[in-house]
């Protein structure tokens, strides 16, 4: 049975929201008083995972089909009668040395986590113009900014990523829609577990003993992440909830760190041939001879 927010509550939209962070946004958003759409999959296990509430509408999305977009957020519509805040939070990871990361699996991790945001961002932006107002929040990382090896695929989706939400934002600034990319460091989440981590198939020699090393080390990392997705989760939602959320926030000490670190280096970088890049301008009295 609709009900049209007959309360007026912020209407959350949550993709993702079976397991890992996803379940915290969701209740989290649920316990500052908000309604929420939690997509997945598996609604079933949305359901499980985050628990029973009034205001929770629990609806099956695959962020890769963007049909079952356009269908999640029709239910959202009818349910609810607006989305107020989208969080692009389903993704996942795929590690390795590029080389031996196959064409196929690169792709699947783009496909993943670019255009699954993608996909879902543009079924709900007609609702958001509609309303004249909304916020989009990604779900980046620390991954979005600063490369690593071992993650040549994931840091590429997550680096798209970041330049499309960037363009996005003054495109839809004149509709009253906001926008958020959140950059997590490291967090105890599901994110490196089986289901949500994939390694490339060893097939180079060359690689042989670091990959043995790196994939024995990120396995006990697993569990281990400074970093409490609960606090990120009620951190998200004070922060949505202000009438100018940022544009960017970095998430964790660590990510803090890296983030301030690499831009000493983007700033060192120009400076060292900041002469030589300065001179290349067209010499007009050459141009007109």
């Amino acid at each position: 049975m609709a009900d049209n927010n007959t309360r007026g509550q912020t209407v959350w939209l949550v993709t993702g929201a079976g397991r890992g962070m996803g379940v915290d946004f969701a209740q989290a958003a649920l316990a500052a008083g908000h309604a929420v759409v939690a997509t997945g999959r598996n609604p079933e296990r949305v359901s499980a995972a985050i628990g029973q509430h009034d205001d929770l509408l629990t609806i099956a999305l695959d962020i890769t089909d963007p049909a079952s977009a356009q269908v999640a957020v029709q239910a959202a519509v009818d349910r609810f009668g607006r989305i107020d805040v989208l969080v692009n939070n389903a993704g996942n990871f795929f590690a390795g040395f590029f080389e031996e990361v196959s064409p196929e699996n690169f792709r699947a991790q783009v496909e993943t986590n670019l255009f699954g945001p993608l996909n879902v961002t543009r079924a709900v932006l007609p609702v958001m113009r509609a309303q004249r107002s909304g916020l989009v929040v990604t779900m980046s990382s620390s991954a979005g900014l600063i490369g690593q090896e071992f993650t040549s695929a994931y840091a590429a989706s997550k680096f798209a990523l970041e330049g499309w939400m960037e363009s996005l934002t003054p495109e839809v600034a004149p509709f009253g829609i906001s926008t958020m990319v959140v950059e997590p460091g490291f967090f105890r989440t599901d994110l490196l577990t089986p289901e949500s981590t994939s390694y490339a198939e060893p097939s180079i020699e060359d690689y042989a003993e670091r990959t043995r090393q790196t994939v024995t080390a990120w396995k006990s990392m697993n569990g281990q992440q400074g970093g409490d997705p609960a606090k990120l989760a009620r951190a998200l939602v004070e922060l949505a909830d202000q009438d100018e959320p940022p544009v960017r926030w970095v998430a964790g000490a660590d990510a803090v760190a890296g983030v301030e670190q690499k831009a000493r280096d983007l700033l060192a970088q120009v400076a060292a041939h900041r002469e030589l890049s300065s001179s290349l301008a067209r010499d007009e009295a050459v141009a007109k001879a």
